[in-house]
């Protein structure tokens, strides 16, 4: 695990409980009433797999470090990047967009184990509405391309397709400054990332991710993250207002 210790990034987050509670309407049931979490995901009119739904990531390990899963446990880098993952490490990654009130972006925004994301599958488009920061995605399934020479964006411009239950997602245009963890896993402008997201039941979400950034890593790299149906609630407002944490992160 990186220098940077869970423990160090505990206060940002809070035991998970939302204050709404309402039953999600339409959801599989067992006899005496709890969400079947292990039923059959549910498909759309036209056949296709429905990732609608309130999801949220079981523990922070892929926020902080998205290469856990790698052996070893660390990114192909090319050298300036290894050396600059260095740098905030040893820093203990003080710099990290989040501590500026600066959302975390592509992939790493779903790996915040503390707030839940909404997916909003409809035809031609999907929405990620994202607690945390009250952020949002949009995922254009229409047939579109991606754009040529986009504006940079956190969250880059991300186009989708079907490929039988899976979603695949490509994602490109992204700003330099967020990171791909908190630890502080870098990209360039030249990253692309693929998704493909599968609902093998009700309760479940994979997301297969794959890191492709010739600038900075030597190959592509991929990780797989599962998400967890959350039932009978919904997300709330979260927005950052301030920086007073930052001024307490000293680093080295």
């Amino acid at each position: 695990m990186p220098k940077l210790a869970a423990a160090c990034l505990a206060f940002l987050f809070p035991a998970f409980g939302q204050w709404l509670h309402y039953p999600t309407p339409g959801i599989p049931r067992t006899a005496d009433g709890k969400p079947d979490l292990r039923a059959a995901a549910p498909k759309t009119t036209d056949g296709k797999f429905d990732i609608s739904g309130l999801w949220k990531a079981p523990n922070g390990k892929y926020l902080f470090n998205l290469a856990a899963d790698l052996t070893p446990d660390e990114a192909p880098f090319q050298p300036w990047a290894a050396a600059l993952y260095k740098a905030r490490q040893d820093n203990l990654a003080k710099d990290r967009p989040s501590s500026h009130c600066l959302p975390h972006g592509v992939p790493d925004q779903m790996a915040v184990a503390g707030y839940p994301f909404k997916i909003i599958q409809t035809p031609g488009l999907i929405l990620i509405l994202y607690e945390e920061m009250s952020h949002y995605r949009q995922i254009f399934t229409d047939g579109r391309p991606l754009p040529q020479d986009p504006n940079p964006a956190l969250v880059g411009y991300s186009v989708g397709r079907w490929e039988k239950d899976e979603l695949v997602v490509e994602t490109t245009g992204f700003s330099e400054t967020s990171w791909l963890d908190d630890p502080g896993h870098p990209h360039t402008d030249a990253l692309r990332v693929t998704e493909r997201f599968r609902r093998p039941d009700f309760g479940r979400l994979e997301a297969r991710i794959t890191i492709d950034d010739p600038k900075t890593y030597t190959r592509p790299w991929t990780v797989t993250e599962n998400f967890d149906f959350v039932p009978d609630t919904d997300i709330i407002e979260h927005v950052c207002e301030n920086e007073k944490d930052a001024a307490h992160l000293v680093g080295k």
